[in-house]
């Protein structure tokens, strides 16, 4: 079986490079770069990507072997009437990795037909650092990085409004684009750039709050030699997600002229306002895969699908979503979105694993989760359910649990500070108040609202005196 390169393939040359990515991982390559591809396809947008590492672990090496081609494999509908379709993606053109190659990553923010930056760094990306200097090469920090980015853009083209850019974060955070905005120019404030840098930012560069949405697995488990058959090549990339896609862009009219995809049959949207929506997604599809990821790991379980169709934590997950999330939204097409997307979580196609669900659970909880616990304590109810995820949550960072290592990935400094908390023998209660009082991880004191402490405390304690699955039935219908 031949490997995927541009030879093998026999590709086009590519066009362009118009797109910086920073994040070559299984979401932006399942989502954003293959809807780069259907927008080059269905019109004349012509453009290329140049993916940026935006951290110094692992490598793209994988990626660099095929020269950025790798297929997209789509599932959707019921076992009985399956639906698949297989998509080369060509429109990736290379890698920079600023780690190894800082030149190179300031020369790519000195291209003139750059117009696109796109990002993936989760929710735990879009943070600020003050220790960050303009002359790291480069930050750890993503904003940081940009900034120096953008920086470099500004001083290379004199400020010239014309070689602005278009930013759409993916990171699933509230106003992620005002957000990535603002600490750029904290960022400038700190190395003290001139005035002339944020004016054009102001100016020149539109930053976009955003909202995406499609389950992407990852590459798929089974026989990789039958898939390779299949694809006809060798395929180390490929990447399988589910049919549904969207992209909800808040942004000017005007963007459609460089956007087009009112030309295609994308599920891509420009809108006045994003925060609706990202209420809705965030809250009941997110908020619901980082609970059954939590929770489904503790049970031993491996894959979204397994939880959501186990006859215990199955009926929580749809307690939780219909009686605990859905009454905190405004939209009125919460409980219809919410059906779809436990049907999607049901897609007999695809395998997304929870250990992947579960990384940087910390701030996933805090933007998925904690909206609709704080609603729930302002109404003045007792959220038992979310109390238990809770505490689940402060297990699992507990590192020891009946049947191995659970996979916890997240921010090493955090991860020691919780070791820490558990390795210091205090009570559940105490353990629980010290966790729950820590603003860095929450954005609030969290010990404030009623009552919780103890909830979570008390969860905490039973999750250690009888099975989980006893709790799990215990609030379930």
């Amino acid at each position: 079986m031949p490997p995927l390169n541009r030879q093998t393939a026999q590709t086009p040359a590519p066009a362009p490079e118009r797109i910086v990515q920073f994040g070559g991982g299984n979401f932006l390559r399942g989502f954003a770069d293959w809807i780069v591809e259907q927008l080059n396809q269905q019109t004349d947008f012509a453009s290329s990507i140049v993916i940026v590492k935006p951290t110094p672990h692992g490598s793209y090496a994988a990626l660099d072997a095929q020269e950025g081609l790798f297929h997209v494999r789509l599932t959707g509908g019921a076992a009985d009437n399956p639906v698949t379709q297989t998509a080369l993606v060509t429109c990736v053109r290379r890698t920079v990795n600023p780690y190894t190659d800082y030149a190179a990553y300031l020369s790519l923010a000195r291209q003139p037909g750059l117009r696109f930056i796109v990002s993936n760094t989760t929710e735990s990306g879009i943070v600020y650092d003050p220790a960050v200097r303009l002359a790291d090469q480069p930050s750890e920090s993503f904003p940081a990085k940009l900034a120096a980015f953008l920086y470099e853009r500004y001083q290379h083209f004199g400020g010239d409004r014309a070689s602005g850019c278009i930013v759409l974060p993916c990171e699933l955070i509230e106003r992620n684009g005002e957000q990535l905005k603002a600490l750029i120019v904290k960022y400038a404030d700190l190395w003290q750039l001139e005035p002339g840098f944020t004016g054009w930012l102001d100016h020149s560069c539109l930053f976009c709050n955003t909202l995406v949405d499609r389950i992407v697995s990852g590459f798929p488990p089974g026989d990789s030699a039958a898939t390779f058959a299949a694809l006809g090549y060798t395929d180390q990339l490929l990447v399988e997600g589910e049919v549904y896609h969207s992209w909800i862009i808040e942004a000017p009219v005007w963007l459609e002229r460089e956007l087009p995809f009112h030309l295609t049959d994308l599920n891509v949207k420009i809108v006045d306002d994003v925060r609706p929506y990202h209420a809705l997604k965030v809250r009941i599809l997110n908020g619901a895969h980082t609970s059954l990821a939590l929770l489904g790991l503790l049970l031993g379980l491996e894959t979204v699908r397994e939880a959501v169709e186990h006859p215990l934590l199955g009926p929580f997950i749809r307690d939780l979503v219909f009686a605990d999330i859905v009454p905190t939204l405004t939209l009125p097409e919460a409980p219809q979105f919410a059906e779809a997307v436990l049907a999607r979580f049901r897609n007999p196609f695809l395998h997304h694993r929870l250990a992947n669900i579960a990384q940087n659970s910390l701030s996933k909880f805090r933007t998925r989760l904690l909206p609709s616990l704080s609603a729930a304590a302002l109404r003045g109810e007792s959220p038992e359910r979310l109390a238990l995820v809770f505490a689940a949550l402060i297990r699992f960072y507990g590192g020891a649990w009946p049947g191995g290592a659970l996979p916890v990935n997240d921010d090493p400094a955090r991860v020691a500070w919780l070791s820490q908390v558990w390795a210091s023998g205090v009570s559940a209660r105490d353990l629980t108040a010290q966790v729950l009082a820590h603003q860095d991880l929450w954005g609030a004191d969290l010990t404030t609202i009623p009552q919780l402490v103890d909830k979570v405390s008390a969860q905490l304690v039973r999750m250690d005196t009888q099975p989980l699955d006893q709790l799990v039935r215990e609030h379930g219908h």
